[in-house]
């Protein structure tokens, strides 16, 4: 356990990865000031809007999101400012996008520098970000990654092995609940169709569109009346997105190849139906995509999917591997090989969601809930002081 005797030692966490923007980094990044609080007073410089979000007692210092410039300038000022007055022992950077920030504002402070990588963050198709943000990255005194593959990324950029630690997002474990399960499809009118369902952001690396293309029509003529649900909204926070609408892309990809009437979209959901949904469903596909210059760091929706004893049918592709449990949790594809895909989940629509499935699935997800999160951070920060 880290030591609690410095009560009054304080931590500040820069980010613009923290609600109300949506996200899994979001997620992560609220979890891990949540998880500082038992050792350190916290402080936050993050979006507007994110007061709202933070822990109970966070000193918290809010600039806008859009133009990124003008967050990254006005962040800067602030945290220095606040690290030169208040003197925190750490100042950790939500993502690569402000480590720069996060090691001067450290020096200001006489205190440590940590980093939060995610993947994208390292690989940045940007010349100006790998010129300027990388070295910053590299200077860090610690650097907590959310993958044995964006470990391997990172040391393929120059971080300190020594200074690597991997640190899986975590995850609620909902107690199961089959009527609301039964209540989700009858308000949705699905009835006994085998659903399956894509949760998370609509962004070309997601690979719905090509899955759509590629998989679904497969699986639809061994089952006719199967159904992709797709939950989540436009990326329209995110700093990478292609223009254009992706559902639009989805929605003609399924008008083209004749499954249409195996898609629906159900936008954003509130958390209670999303567990419902989980619950619902009869498998969770993940057909990432690998893409020049993106990566998937973790794959937190595949976690979420196995804490509620939902199987996930996933291409192994960047730190996926790290969220499902092959053969156990789900099924781990070779990338891009649609036929395998559809294969694998075809055969899984034959069997029964069998009490056995759903175990593994949340012992897996058991392990990895935001405690053993927090405990985890916590013990790295701990060991990691000066």
């Amino acid at each position: 356990m880290p030591d609690l005797s410095n009560s009054n030692a304080l931590a500040l966490l820069v980010t613009r990865n923290f609600p109300p923007l949506l996200g899994g980094m979001e997620k992560v990044n609220q979890h891990l000031l949540g998880a500082l609080q038992p050792v350190w007073r916290t402080a936050l410089c993050g979006p507007a809007g994110c007061a709202q979000y933070a822990p109970p007692q966070t000193d918290v210092q809010q600039s806008r999101v859009k133009p990124l410039p003008l967050f990254l300038a006005t962040t800067l000022w602030r945290a220095t400012r606040f690290a030169w007055r208040r003197k925190p022992e750490w100042v950790i950077a939500g993502s690569g996008l402000t480590a720069p920030i996060v090691w001067l504002a450290a020096r200001c402070a006489g205190g440590r520098a940590a980093v939060y990588l995610h993947g994208l963050d390292i690989i940045a198709p940007s010349r100006l970000y790998q010129w300027l943000w990388l070295p910053f990255i590299r200077r860090c005194d610690l650097a907590i990654v959310n993958s044995a593959n964006t470990a391997k990324l990172a040391r393929s950029r120059g971080v300190p092995f020594a200074n690597t630690h991997v640190l899986h997002p975590g995850t609620d474990l909902p107690t199961l609940d089959a009527e609301a399960a039964r209540d989700f499809r009858q308000r949705n009118s699905f009835g006994e169709r085998p659903l399956l369902l894509s949760v998370g952001r609509l962004t070309q690396r997601k690979g719905l569109a090509e899955f759509v293309a590629k998989s679904l029509p497969s699986i639809a003529s061994h089952r006719s009346d199967v159904l992709l649900m797709v939950i989540g909204d436009e990326a329209s926070d995110a700093l990478h997105t292609r223009t254009g609408s992706e559902r639009e892309r989805i929605l003609a990809a399924a008008q083209i190849h004749g499954v249409e009437q195996n898609l629906c979209f159900l936008g954003r959901c509130d958390d209670a139906s999303l567990s419902a949904a989980y619950q619902a469903a009869n498998i969770h596909v993940f057909p990432v995509l690998e893409l020049p210059g993106d990566v998937e760091g973790f794959g937190m929706v595949a976690l979420e999917s196995a804490a509620h004893g939902l199987p996930t049918m996933a291409f192994a592709v960047g730190g996926v591997p790290d969220a499902v449990l092959d053969g156990y949790t789900g099924i781990l594809i070779e990338p891009g090989n649609y036929v395998a895909l559809a294969d694998a989940v075809t055969r899984q629509l034959t069997l029964a969601r069998e009490n056995d499935i759903v175990a593994a699935c949340r012992d897996f997800a058991a392990h990895k809930a935001w405690p053993v999160f927090a405990e985890r951070l916590r013990s790295l920060l701990d060991s990691h002081r000066a």
